[in-house]
């Protein structure tokens, strides 16, 4: 691959990590729990799961796992679930107005299992990956090449996840009034049930 080519894979992957998606609403969820810090972790969990299903892809395991329609069926329920879930218990807490509902805390293992599991049990992350991939691949590119491309995603997302962490960090003070709060675990609740609903419909 040329920097000519691998620059126009960059302006791709860009617009990918850019649209909003529930890695996004997680990274903000603990970010407001736990500041900087838990905002970090969660990253650091949708990093990890992200670098998983790239690996998958790259390796080739990917295409086995969406050729094969009861596997994928069963992984694309399993996340919309565990979205739903999520997204129920936040809308909970808004209506209860007791405080963030999305976690126990914003940092620690939590976050870091709420990122990987947001990620991970999202098939179409894979999909993603399978489609984009090949597009830049070439029948003589290596797997040290195929990697490099589905890495790229990965480290691009956290970089792009981490400065929304810190953005949170910055108004945190005022995103912990009580109105905004409750406000907050209302809009993420929805959008939450939201993810999860298109996911199982899809």
């Amino acid at each position: 691959m040329t920097v000519h080519q691998y620059v126009g894979y960059l302006a791709v992957v860009v617009l990918v990590v850019l649209a909003p998606g529930p890695d996004t609403v997680i990274t903000l969820q603990h970010s407001v729990l736990g500041g900087l810090r838990g905002g970090a972790r969660a990253v650091a969990g949708i990093c990890a799961a992200s670098l998983v299903q790239g690996s998958a892809a790259a390796l080739g395991v990917g295409a086995l796992i969406t050729g094969s329609q009861p596997v994928f069926t069963a992984l694309r329920w399993l996340g919309a679930a565990y979205l739903c879930f999520l997204g129920a218990r936040a809308l909970w807490s808004a209506c209860r107005g007791n405080g963030p509902g999305w976690a126990a805390d914003g940092g620690g293992d939590r976050a870091v299992r709420a990122g990987f599991l947001s990620n991970i049990t999202n098939p179409k992350i894979l999909a993603l990956y399978l489609s984009v991939l090949p597009q830049f691949l070439h029948a003589d590119s290596g797997i040290a090449h195929a990697l490099l491309l589905a890495y790229t995603v990965a480290v691009l997302g956290s970089l792009w996840l981490l400065c929304l962490a810190a953005f949170v960090h910055r108004v945190r003070p005022w995103l912990a009034r009580r109105v905004v709060r409750r406000l907050l675990d209302a809009v993420a609740g929805a959008a939450l049930v939201t993810f999860g609903a298109r996911l199982a419909s899809d």
